[in-house]
């Protein structure tokens, strides 16, 4: 009859990503990650779940808002895996989210640095040789995403410092994306972030998750 505590509902919350963590590591690791989709999945589905918890209880509206769109991106790019522009544009407006949100919490915009490092990467791109519609525009997405990781370690506190942790971690995870599609499969970095593009993506969306959550007294 007693409705299960706040504290509880993060521990079960942890408990179960943990497991999927696990689960999923361990079949990329012996070499079955083809397995692992429906899994991983779950654990972005349940990130999600859980952001709409807090923000039920009075916690952010903006992150649930972005997990969802992430997990329509991830739906295109892990689950069917096509339509790739697609799943970046949605990863793209996650970011615009993500600066909405930094932006009420006192942070600045960093529009010059927003502008240069999208040139940079776009230049980048051009330079390697690689340069296309798909490319360019995760060149862009990239760009906002690490400006916002910057704008986010300037906030205090231990809801901005878990969400600029998640998003450096995010930022992890898509340098793997980059070199897992830039380097030869011969390569011998090719399994090392053929595996890391979720050893860091999953505890990144676990954090932006928790970044989500009314106040540290009430969900420990």
């Amino acid at each position: 009859m007693n409705k299960r505590s706040p504290s509880s509902l993060t521990t079960t919350f942890l408990s179960v990503e943990g497991v999927i963590y696990a689960v999923f590591l361990v079949l990329d690791l012996t070499g079955r990650g083809g397995q692992t989709i429906s899994i991983k999945y779950a654990g972005v589905l349940l990130c999600l779940a859980f952001s709409l918890l807090g923000a039920s209880k009075g916690g952010d509206k903006l992150v649930p808002l972005a997990l969802a769109l992430t997990a329509g991106a991830d739906w295109f790019l892990l689950v069917r895996n096509d339509h790739y522009a697609a799943g970046i544009v949605l990863f793209l407006c996650v970011q615009t989210v993500y600066l909405v949100r930094l932006r009420r919490a006192g942070a600045g915009s960093a529009y010059p640095l927003r502008t240069g490092l999208a040139l940079g990467a776009g230049l980048a791109v051009y330079a390697a040789k690689m340069a296309s519609p798909v490319n360019l525009l995760a060149a862009l997405y990239f760009s906002q995403l690490l400006s916002n990781t910057a704008l986010a370690w300037t906030l205090k506190g231990t809801r901005w410092r878990t969400f600029a942790l998640g998003l450096t971690l995010f930022v992890g995870c898509d340098a793997c994306v980059g070199l897992f599609n830039a380097l030869p499969p011969a390569s011998p970095l090719y399994p090392a972030v053929s595996i890391g593009m979720w050893l860091f993506y999953l505890p990144s969306q676990v954090l932006i998750a928790l970044s989500a959550l009314p106040n540290k007294e009430e969900f420990k």
